[in-house]
């Protein structure tokens, strides 16, 4: 091998070594570390020289190549095992399809430069375009696809990844084959042996790599739109399970409303009783007949007091079920009486962030405890929760984003308010920022 073509070889290899760890970050939301930009490229530039040594067959060193990505993707990056899967397969189709065009274009010009200076100027323009196209292929991989909709689908574990793998790996394989019977040979030398029907061939792989292409962007199309529309399903389920929540949560308040009222049209009555039973010296019966008024009374009041009877309701319910859990609760909270939040929005809200919090704390095994604060900061008011987690549930830091606290953001930002999640140990906490000073009718402007 001489000079030329060592420092090529050396210089794709660390460039497509580079872009192969960028798109996998991008793609799955992880940060490679400079550690990682040198041991990839030398983990595949020692499996070169010994390819090289052994001369193994063409599916064997592919094979190999795509199982150093994985490795790279699976344990230095932390990517899980189908998004790592997916996206070694992804990595290297790119690129191979990238070269496979380039190499369809360039094997028509070859044999008319052939022992020209011109030659080197050929190849280097082929290996720029070639990553000129890679690259444009990543991007616009990644305009497609979203970190979260590559990561696994809503109230789940899996990833819808492993579905979309099928047919990129297809057309990953195709490509190979393309690769393998048509540029692998020996090269024609000399003008006359560039025939018409050699020159066609070369045309028609050119096209048929072409059309891979749009293949493998159709069909990264259609992955989004299930991803979105499994996402969607998903909030719609948890929106009309809120609504549901919520009317059951009005309904309770207004048969306390009712009582209430009754119990004080009542209260005149159980007054004259009380005075005549004690005017007739009856203080016993007095006390016992205070007793089952005081119960009566208890029973109207709920056990949470916010100043919002729908916020009442919803955190007594779901907190009388943490405690029978075991779980220690504490709320200090009044919601102002000049609250601009919709019933149904504070029912979302409370009802996704007492649910995550009532989970998070079953599955933890030491003290358990849920603290639900609030306050008002000028024109916003803060909503925090806290709650104990397990300490390996997920890395320290903003927590991932799921269903229910998407539906929290979702308000928060029809407020001009912000949510912010994070865990940090074996505590997870959970702000929520409203903005109170909005008139109705800038509220009713933002919904759809």
């Amino acid at each position: 091998m001489d000079y030329f073509s060592l420092c090529l070889n050396g210089f794709c290899l660390a460039v497509q070594s580079a872009m192969h760890l960028f798109f996998l970050g991008r793609l799955t939301g992880k940060t490679p570390k400079i550690r990682h930009f040198a041991a990839y490229p030398a983990l595949l530039a020692t499996f070169e020289w010994i390819a090289g040594k052994v001369s193994p067959a063409w599916i064997f060193a592919i094979a190999g190549e795509f199982f150093i990505l994985y490795a790279v993707s699976r344990f230095a990056l932390k990517i899980n095992r189908s998004q790592s899967l997916t996206g070694a397969v992804l990595s290297l189709y790119i690129s191979q399809l990238s070269f496979g065009v380039i190499n369809s274009a360039e094997s028509i010009l070859f044999p008319y430069l052939v022992g020209k200076p011109s030659l080197y100027a050929l190849i280097l323009l082929a290996t720029a375009l070639s990553f000129l196209i890679c690259a444009c292929c990543c991007i616009a991989v990644l305009k497609l696809l979203s970190p979260e909709e590559f990561a696994p689908a809503p109230d789940t574990e899996t990833s819808l990844s492993p579905a979309f793998l099928f047919p990129v790996l297809f057309f990953f394989a195709a490509e190979l084959y393309i690769m393998q019977t048509s540029y692998t040979g020996a090269v024609s030398v000399s003008p006359s042996s560039l025939s018409f029907s050699e020159a066609g061939k070369h045309m028609a792989l050119l096209v048929l790599q072409a059309l891979g292409l749009g293949a493998l962007f159709c069909t990264l199309y259609a992955y989004r739109r299930i991803c979105r529309g499994l996402r969607t399903q998903a909030a719609f389920r948890s929106l009309a399970q809120a609504a549901r929540a919520q009317k059951t949560y009005v309904a309770e308040a207004k048969a306390r409303y009712r009582q209430t009222r009754a119990f004080r049209h009542d209260i005149k009555n159980h007054l004259s009783v009380l005075s005549g039973l004690l005017a007739n010296g009856k203080p016993d019966e007095a006390s016992l007949y205070l007793q089952s008024l005081n119960i009566a009374s208890s029973s109207l009041s709920f056990p949470y007091q916010t100043g919002n009877s729908a916020a009442d309701i919803l955190l007594g319910e779901k907190l009388a079920l943490a405690e029978a859990d075991g779980i220690a609760a504490e709320v200090s909270l009044t919601l102002p009486d000049t609250l601009k939040i919709d019933d149904f929005d504070l029912c979302v809200i409370f009802a996704n962030a007492l649910d995550n919090a009532v989970t998070a704390c079953k599955a933890f095994d030491g003290e358990k405890s849920i603290h639900v604060f609030g306050g008002r900061q000028g024109d916003f008011y803060m909503l925090e929760f806290k709650n104990t987690c397990l300490e390996n549930s997920f890395p320290d830091g903003p927590a991932p984003a799921g269903v229910g606290l998407s539906n929290i953001r979702t308000v928060a930002e029809k407020y001009h308010g912000a949510m912010l999640a994070e865990k940090h140990g074996t505590r997870f906490t959970l702000n929520v920022l409203l903005d109170i000073s909005l008139h109705p009718e800038d509220i009713s402007a933002q919904r759809p």
